[in-house]
């Protein structure tokens, strides 16, 4: 996985064109098993549940590619650094904890490659928390917060990538990269759907409650970065 940053200033349609017209059919003529580009593109602009620093650089697109072998990476590295002003790359062992129709907020995916998935993504990077040694902290992500989650929000998807290790020198050293797809931007941006209140305020109190306590027990949350983008399946692995 490579999380790219664009020159600041980039348009989010400009965004989408470089990194799905240009980088995209680069990436694919380079015939990878699989490739996703997640991309904060124009149907993407809508607030994340929690912003990055207004400052900082944001990641402007995240490109998922399958190999036979990691090794035979670095005609697709050089694609990206050519696309792109800065890569940070991942080697990550992929869970597919929930595909779309897996639950009651979706369908099965009925749409071809190469068209955006139909609703918002939301992407969200973290650190491991310091208190935890690392089998320990990922049972906590994999076995609580997991299922806790999915029990208390709208995911109709939910990719956990569990970085094995940097593979690029600059890289930013998270321990996650999360992909959340929704079924419409108000079930990010409303957080009575997006915690499943259902319109109780007692339910959302107690669902958020659970959520906070949650993850930052095992998220240190000056690490974590999150953002929303859009979802464009261009290889089915």
């Amino acid at each position: 996985m490579y999380l790219c940053w664009l020159p600041e200033g980039t348009r989010p349609e400009r965004a989408g064109a470089v990194m799905l017209d240009e980088i995209g059919d680069s990436l694919l003529d380079l015939e990878p098993i699989g490739l996703t580009i997640d991309v904060d593109d124009e149907a993407a602009q809508f607030p994340p549940p929690a912003p990055p620093p207004a400052d900082e650089p944001t990641v402007r697109a995240v490109v998922s590619l399958w190999l036979g072998c990691y090794d035979r990476r670095a005609p697709f590295e050089a694609v990206l650094a050519e696309g792109c002003e800065r890569i940070a790359g991942y080697q990550v062992v992929e869970s597919l904890y929930r595909d779309y129709g897996g639950n009651e907020w979706s369908e099965p995916r009925d749409w071809a490659d190469g068209v955006r998935s139909p609703g918002p993504l939301t992407v969200t990077m973290f650190e491991q928390h310091p208190d935890f040694e690392y089998d320990a902290w990922l049972r906590f992500w994999h076995e609580r917060q997991s299922p806790m989650s999915e029990a208390i929000q709208p995911r109709t998807r939910y990719v956990r990538n569990a970085v094995f290790r940097a593979i690029t020198d600059d890289a930013p050293p998270y321990k996650a990269i999360v992909e959340e797809a929704w079924p419409s931007v108000e079930s990010v941006t409303d957080p009575m759907q997006f915690f499943c209140g259902d319109g109780d305020p007692e339910r959302l109190k107690a669902n958020i409650t659970t959520m906070l306590e949650t993850t930052m027990a095992f998220i240190p949350y000056d690490t974590m970065r999150n953002l929303t983008m859009s979802e464009w399946i261009l290889r089915t692995p």
